[in-house]
């Protein structure tokens, strides 16, 4: 009898526990998406009554001008096509320029190793800054309005690299010397040994390349202004965004006026939603390479 009533108790504490996460992960969800929807709607909504109260997740007023708006802009669909293409570059070459490197540190027969390592760790901390950084690219590397200033400064992120080579260490060292025994040389068993295992973290690594290139606005603020991004043009859009509302103006003015907080959100979802596209595809990928990384036996 008291077993019964013991299994009893502990199957009702588990019920317990179970509604109790299972109202965590609800409202760890609404948090999560709770702001997403707050930008859409505010993009997808009045201007004017956005400028009156922005706390809502359904457009009370539902337009499509701040959209319009941003649209209306000429050399949006090369600014478009310019990222694109530094995107797909800049990831292909970043992702292929990491593994390679990452290999060479994995290598436990490579003496330097450890020191390369620490070098590299430390840049992650201490930089030459923007300086120095500017006259290399400008004066001696002679990149300015260049595309290649988007792809040679971005082809090597340390993080990326110590993520890879930490992936390929907790691969196992038989692979690598049955093929050397076959005859195999390094760029053998990199090029079909080791890339082919290391798909989850090229994918992790790919992803955290595309989002670094597709985000990006700086460089082409400060070294190629003749090569105009999508990020850059929508910050231009977003800086000469302003209303200017007449209170003796036509009704027709007022409801075509544009807020910057309007077009400002509807910056951020036209900015975003090509990665939101891009991630459901790499997502298996992005969390086997995160952890397998990490385990080693």
């Amino acid at each position: 009898m008291a077993k019964k009533d013991f299994q009893k108790k502990s199957s009702h504490s588990e019920k317990t526990l179970d509604y109790i996460l299972l109202v965590f992960c609800l409202l760890l969800i609404v948090i999560t998406v709770y702001p997403f929807l707050n930008v859409l709607a505010i993009s997808l909504n009045d201007s004017m009554d956005t400028m009156r109260n922005v706390n809502f997740i359904i457009p009370r007023k539902f337009t499509l001008s701040n959209y319009t708006y941003i649209f209306k802009e000429n050399n949006l669909g090369s600014a478009f096509a310019m990222s694109v293409a530094r995107t797909l570059l800049g990831t292909g070459i970043g992702v292929i320029c990491t593994a390679m490197l990452a290999y060479v540190l994995s290598r436990k027969d490579f003496y330097f190793h450890k020191s390369f390592t620490i070098l590299f760790i430390i840049t992650m901390y201490v930089s030459g800054g923007m300086i120095p950084e500017y006259l290399l690219l400008t004066r001696t590397l002679k990149l300015s309005n260049s595309f290649w200033v988007y792809i040679i400064p971005g082809l090597i992120w340390v993080y990326n690299v110590i993520l890879m080579r930490s992936f390929i260490e907790g691969l196992p060292d038989a692979l690598q010397e049955a093929a050397r025994l076959d005859g195999a040389n390094d760029f053998v068993i990199f090029s079909r040994v080791i890339l082919p295992l290391c798909t989850p973290s090229m994918a992790t690594v790919a992803l955290f390349y595309a989002v670094g290139q597709w985000n990006s606005f700086m460089d082409t603020y400060l070294y190629a202004r003749d090569l105009p991004t999508l990020q850059y043009v929508l910050y231009e859009i977003m800086e000469q965004a302003s209303i200017r509302v007449d209170p003796h103006a036509a009704s027709s003015q007022l409801k075509n006026a544009v807020s910057p907080m309007s077009v400002r959100m509807a910056i951020t979802i036209v900015a975003t939603v090509p990665i939101l596209i891009v991630y459901p595809f790499l997502q298996k990928y992005f969390v086997g390479g995160m952890t397998l990384g990490a385990v080693k036996d």
